[in-house]
Parts: C-alpha cells; sequence; structure tokens
C-alpha cells in the first residue's frame, strides 16, 4: 500500500465553503465507485480556512496517470469535477490546469 498527500485550496466564501463540504457530506455514488476502480482503498480530505488536504491510501499498482485517463472518460466525474471547480481554486504554485498538487514528505517519525 502506497500514500499520497495531496493539497488544494477552495474559493474563500463561508457560503461555498459550507456548500462544499455539504457535497461531501454524501457524495453521489458514481464518484464513489469510480475512486474505488481506480484502486484507491480509502481517501480522506481535511479542512483548515481554505487550505484542504488530501490522503490518498492506494494499491501498490495504483496510478495517476491511469486514474486520471479514467476520470477523463467518465461523463459522471467530469460532471462533478466541473461543479466542484466552482468552489475550488489552484494553489499559488500551480501550473494552469493543474487542481489537487501533490505534496511533498518531509517528516516520517518511524524513521526516525
Amino acid at each position: 500500500m502506497k500514500r499520497f498527500c495531496l493539497a488544494l485550496d477552495l474559493v474563500d466564501d463561508p457560503a461555498l465553503i459550507a456548500a462544499y463540504e455539504k457535497y461531501h457530506e454524501q457524495i453521489w455514488p458514481e464518484i464513489t465507485a469510480s475512486i474505488k476502480d481506480a484502486r484507491v482503498l480509502d481517501l480522506e480530505i481535511y479542512r483548515i480556512g481554505v487550505r484542504l488536504f488530501m490522503i490518498l491510501e492506494v494499491s501498490d499498482t495504483f496510478s495517476f496517470e491511469e486514474k486520471a485517463a479514467m476520470d477523463a472518460a467518465n461523463p459522471k466525474v467530469q460532471e462533478w469535477e466541473t461543479l466542484m471547480w466552482n468552489y475550488q481554486q489552484a494553489l499559488p504554485s500551480a501550473k494552469p490546469g493543474e487542481k489537487w498538487l501533490l505534496m511533498d514528505k518531509i517528516f516520517d517519525l518511524k524513521a526516525q
């Protein structure tokens, strides 16, 4: 199993943040299925202020490229992503078209 951490910002508007969180109380079943089909074993999202932090636990055969291709071919995922982009904004360091950015691990207690 592998773990990845990613970050993204929300639009700084309390009403939009509340709506975003409401959507995530029970995401669409097609989105849950697409996540699991990509061999994501667990996914958590945390928020502080406008910053989102996602933890992905994935199988050893997981691929970001394969997940992106699967998402691009899934109209319901594209609908979800378009909807979510109303609430999200790219991090200042993001390149055009980038959303969730992969974070670098800088410390691991187990390795000490």
